[in-house]
């Protein structure tokens, strides 16, 4: 059976250049970068050119860049951390309704901390209004986290227009790049930020590294404590197979940017048009024009997500319903929600991410795939069984 990968926005396979990349530091470089003697500094020689490289790709110093687990820890770290630090400024958080549950999540517990937190509204298109950040900044503000493109409908942020907003009134401004770098352009001097997540995974990196960009002169609460690694920021032996492959990966996207760009952009714009003039009833969420250029998020009206996902995995399609981070849950997208889905529609939602090795004949195979898969669900749908029959309004 035909085997297509359309997931990968919840993660790409690892580069053959950057696992040759990190092959020296399992096996004949192994050592711990923190011990004094040759095999330790052999290895902290490997993670300071890592870092010297990632922050020349991203635009900062390489003092700025602390190495974490991934985008999840370093979420985790920019939110907690700097909403912590600032407590005795004040008590108020301001994120988006369509963050990642990585920022939403220590957001809820910072709640029940004593904090309050501001959930900025988006349009239809999923796009925060840089008026509505500017009208919900308060005295005792202490911290915006806006994402740079959403996990799940795609579309981009006015991140640089929010960041000075807050950098205006001297709060500090964090955004998830988790899904962004790799794929746009993604530079900390241009965007303005403070604070900066990304995860290697995402670029045909490895799992299990990322990390977080702060920038000189803002201090963070920690959130891992035990040894002295990162400056004493984060504590945790360092993975430096996995940070060797990030910067190695990193300079690979980078440098390949322009070309994934235009042939990913291509395919999935031939799958978008498929799909809306040979699917009726479907909706294409998140801003058509606005959005990374591997997303493409539907909603496939009278039926489930659940049921279109397993019986295109059957088919040998693999996509998603939604952020692969909580698709284990039977709720719907609180990002579809947030752009004015109802529930039915929210529920009937595939994601569809293509990747740099993704082909127009991949594409053709799930247009194809798709159409029979849909056209089957719905004919056993009671929901469209009443639509049909004029009970049903859309």
């Amino acid at each position: 059976m035909k085997r297509i990968y359309l997931d990968y926005a919840a993660t790409t396979p690892l580069d053959e250049r950057v696992l040759r990349a990190m092959t020296p530091y399992f096996t004949e470089q192994f050592g711990n970068p923190n011990s004094l003697h040759s095999f330790g500094r052999e290895a902290n020689v490997a993670v300071d050119g890592a870092r010297s490289k990632i922050a020349e790709l991203l635009g900062a110093e390489p003092s700025e860049i602390y190495f974490t687990s991934g985008g999840t820890e370093s979420d985790n770290w920019a939110v907690k951390g700097a909403a912590r630090m600032n407590r005795q400024r004040g008590a108020h958080i301001i994120t988006s309704a369509i963050e990642h549950p990585a920022v939403m999540s220590p957001c809820a517990q910072l709640e029940k901390e004593g904090f309050s937190v501001t959930y900025l509204p988006v349009g239809k298109a999923g796009i925060v209004n840089p008026d509505d950040l500017a009208a919900a900044i308060r005295p005792d503000t202490v911290l915006v986290s806006v994402m740079l493109a959403n996990n799940e409908i795609g579309t981009i942020q006015p991140v640089k227009e929010l960041a000075a907003i807050a950098r205006a009134k001297k709060i500090p401004f964090h955004t998830d790049a988790v899904q962004a770098v790799g794929s746009i352009p993604v530079s900390v001097k241009d965007l303005g930020v403070d604070m900066l997540s990304l995860s290697a995974h995402k670029f045909y990196g490895p799992k299990g590294v990322g990390l977080l960009y702060i920038r000189k002169g803002l201090r963070l609460d920690k959130l891992m404590s035990g040894g002295h690694q990162e400056r004493s920021q984060r504590a945790g032996t360092t993975n430096v197979p996995g940070v060797a492959g990030m910067a190695a990966a990193m300079e690979i996207a980078v440098s390949e940017l322009d070309k994934n760009y235009a042939h990913i952009k291509s395919v999935r714009d031939y799958f978008v048009e498929r799909i809306q003039n040979e699917v009726p009833h479907v909706i294409y969420n998140g801003d058509p024009v606005r959005r990374l250029p591997q997303n493409a998020n539907f909603s496939f009206e009278f039926i489930e997500g659940e049921s279109i996902l397993y019986r295109l995995d059957m088919e040998g399609l693999a996509c998603s319903s939604g952020s692969a981070c909580s698709s284990g849950s039977l709720d719907p997208s609180h990002v579809l929600l947030a752009i004015g889905l109802i529930h039915e529609k929210a529920h009937g939602s595939i994601r569809f991410t293509f990747g740099k090795t993704t082909s127009k004949a991949d594409a053709a195979y799930a247009v194809e795939t798709v159409k029979k898969t849909v056209e089957t669900l719905r004919a056993i749908s009671p929901l469209f069984a009443e639509f049909k029959g004029g009970a049903v309004n859309v």
